[in-house]
């Protein structure tokens, strides 16, 4: 088993390992939690609005943010990571986060690439000219001959991925900062 298949498999689990450490390190103050959150929140709204367009195995998500970027749910990820280490206002933290992108997300990516491209052949080569990995384009990639799919925002998708989740863990880790504000903080 490769790095990049372990990495997939310990992401999630990881990432509540890091969230310990995130509230133990975590130095708010109520202006940084206000910002962090409004970041995290646009963060959320990436993840959101990918999430309503992508039909995983079934068909090259091209239209919404994937016209932008060919990453838009982990561009979403990283925009959220960003809000909570502002929130935190600890370069550990910061630390952290590059490290663990460098470490698990980017082996992951090119797992997910490697697949599409395996799955969708030249519709993804294609794709790939076009849009870029994760830094978004700033106009909307047009495609001729490539299936746009339906190019609306399906909330039924967005259910089906259960994003909603993306939303509450946020407002769970803001909940958590405000608290250790309030009560550990003086």
């Amino acid at each position: 088993m490769n790095w990049g298949r372990i990495a997939k498999r310990i992401r999630v689990p990881l990432g509540f390992v890091l969230a310990i450490a995130y509230f133990w390190l975590a130095r708010p103050s109520w202006k940084s939690i206000v910002i962090g959150a409004l970041v995290a929140l646009a963060g959320v709204a990436i993840r959101a609005s990918a999430s309503g367009h992508v039909k995983k195995n079934e068909e090259l998500t091209i239209s919404g943010l994937y016209a932008y970027t060919r990453n838009p749910l982990y561009l979403g990820s990283i925009v959220i990571a960003a809000g909570f280490a502002v929130a935190a206002q600890s370069l550990w933290i910061v630390a952290i986060l590059i490290v663990m992108f460098v470490a698990i997300y980017v082996p992951v990516i090119r797992g997910e690439e490697a697949f599409l491209r395996m799955t969708f052949r030249e519709q993804f080569d294609e794709y790939c000219r076009r849009v870029p990995r994760l830094v978004p384009r700033f106009t909307r990639a047009r495609f001729a001959g490539l299936n746009q799919g339906y190019g609306s925002f399906s909330p039924a998708l967005y259910r089906k991925h259960r994003e909603y989740n993306a939303a509450l863990g946020t407002a769970a880790m803001l909940a958590a900062l405000i608290a250790k504000l309030v009560w550990f903080q003086h």
